[in-house]
């Protein structure tokens, strides 16, 4: 199976990396100073479960992109989607599958117009990891994974060939029956933690040991909960639960990338993670009022969004 890795950041460097050190045909398409780094001191990744330096490896630039994959791995931010998928369109074949990392649910109907419903599978990662100075891939968490599966049509022996490359022993590979339900779950709980530690700029223990804290948590988790009940999908007690668990932590430091990226002054998935949430409640049936808090959480991101791009006019 020929993969192709969009990018060589964090999610994706981590992912494709394990592939490629456990012997996987992988190319990154990257930009051409990336390229050059890679070439010049390798693929690096720092991590709990083994360090690794990989040699030889196999960039491509979209400008000479020519040749199509089997697999298409992508994981960029949601806002550069649009020219993630210019670059990476000439690699996609008439059996091309493509398996998005993104956060939320939006990249998907994005995918599908452009690229048909059929070869657009579901996914979800878990995984903490960041680039450092010198560009090398830290690892932060224990048990890194991908979660696939079917949304449409695609051929079961299709599945069955992307389980089985992506088995490396050093992260979690699963063919989901239940994907769109897990994704749903992901951006349930991804998406109370980026409103509550990115609207109060705290981490979770913080939050948790100030007055009302533990309550404008807990509810915005369930405000989430019910856009995910009023689209048809109802998280599993074993999630509500794990969820609430880590969510409701005294002490806890959790915080959100999307905290982090705000604190950073960098770009944020505002609209992908929060204002999609709400938009999707609205043509449910659900009113303003069942989604207060994401709303106030969703303005204090996008004042920020602007009071940023203010400041870089100026």
């Amino acid at each position: 199976m020929r993969i192709l890795v969009v990018g060589a950041g964090a999610t994706g460097g981590y992912f494709g990396g394990r592939l490629l050190e456990a012997g996987r045909d992988v190319t990154f398409l990257v930009r051409a100073p990336r390229a050059s780094q890679i070439a010049q001191h390798g693929l690096i990744i720092k991590s709990p479960d083994g360090d690794a330096t990989l040699r030889d490896v196999k960039t491509v630039q979209a400008e000479t992109l020519s040749e199509t994959y089997d697999l298409i791995l992508l994981s960029c931010k949601a806002y550069d989607l649009e020219g993630a998928m210019a670059s990476f369109a000439p690699a996609v074949g008439p059996e091309t599958v493509i398996l998005p990392l993104l956060n939320g649910l939006r990249h998907l109907d994005v995918l599908d117009q452009a690229f048909g419903r059929h070869r657009v599978l579901g996914g979800r990662c878990a995984i903490a990891a960041t680039l450092d100075a010198e560009r090398a891939i830290v690892h932060l968490n224990a048990q890194p994974g991908i979660t696939f599966g079917v949304r449409e049509s695609t051929a079961p022996a299709k599945i069955e060939a992307i389980t089985a490359a992506m088995q490396t022993g050093r992260f979690d590979a699963t063919a989901s029956p239940d994907i769109m339900l897990e994704m749903w779950e992901k951006w349930v709980f991804l998406a109370t933690l980026a409103c509550s530690t990115s609207l109060f700029r705290a981490t979770i223990g913080d939050i948790i040991a100030a007055p009302e804290g533990e309550k404008s948590i807990a509810e915005l988790f369930e405000e989430c909960r019910a856009v995910a009940l009023a689209n048809g999908y109802t998280p599993r007690e074993a999630f509500v639960a794990n969820a609430q668990k880590m969510l409701l932590a005294a002490g806890s430091t959790l915080t959100a990338s999307m905290m982090r990226d705000v604190e950073n002054n960098s770009r944020i998935e505002a609209d992908h993670i929060v204002g999609d949430l709400i938009l999707r409640a609205a043509a449910a049936g659900m009113s303003d009022q069942q989604t207060s808090m994401l709303r106030i959480a969703y303005t204090h991101l996008k004042a920020y969004e602007a009071r940023r791009a203010r400041t870089e006019a100026a």
